[in-house]
């Protein structure tokens, strides 16, 4: 709701300006005039939220939208609606994951251990290898396991990490069809809150 038709088209302007790709804003009603109980039934149905700029609620609408628990947004400036409009389509986002590559090991030859089944004797070749981080291990430039390193061993000994140069023995958890000049690939991901464009 606003003041004058005038606010009204350009506040309407604005909205159509917005990327809507994922995150869209439908217009259910625009008029000029105060917010009315009639006004805030319909925003309580559509599961909406008032905007009013330069208006007020009028008679029992502040009321009805209270006991409706429908939120009526008071604004005086354009660009500050838009804003906040973009701030809430902006919060809808679903975060993006981005993947960073921690490091990759070649396998070099492999081992049968009856207590822990395929070892893959191997060569970090760039970045560590951490136990317990994510890994994909490629043959032939195609992925063909996506899980976790089970074990890490250098010298007979458990270790956490291994940095690039070194040789290591690697596990992977639920997986032993390993070959010699598989690439191990380690990888962490984080979400990263998103913009809109």
């Amino acid at each position: 709701k606003a003041d004058v038709a005038g606010s009204l088209e350009a506040i309407e302007d604005e909205i159509a300006k917005l990327p809507q790709d994922e995150v869209s804003v439908n217009v259910i009603r625009s008029a000029v005039g105060g917010v009315t109980e009639s006004d805030v039934m319909l925003a309580s149905a559509s599961d909406a939220v008032i905007l009013a700029f330069g208006v007020r609620p009028v008679g029992d609408a502040r009321a009805a939208a209270e006991r409706e628990g429908v939120e009526i947004r008071p604004y005086q400036v354009i660009y500050r609606a838009i804003e906040e409009l973009r701030d809430a389509m902006q919060g809808m986002l679903a975060p993006e994951e981005v993947e960073e590559t921690l490091g990759s090991a070649e396998v070099r030859q492999t081992f049968r251990a009856s207590r822990v089944g395929t070892i893959a004797g191997s060569h970090v070749l760039d970045g560590k290898i951490t136990r317990g981080s994510k890994v994909r291990l490629i043959r032939d430039g195609t992925v063909v396991y996506d899980g976790e390193i089970a074990s890490l061993r250098r010298f007979n000994d458990d270790v956490r990490e291994v940095s690039a140069g070194f040789d290591c023995g690697i596990v992977l958890r639920d997986y032993a069809d390993v070959k010699e000049g598989d690439v191990l690939e380690t990888y962490t991901t984080r979400q990263v809150e998103r913009e809109l464009v």
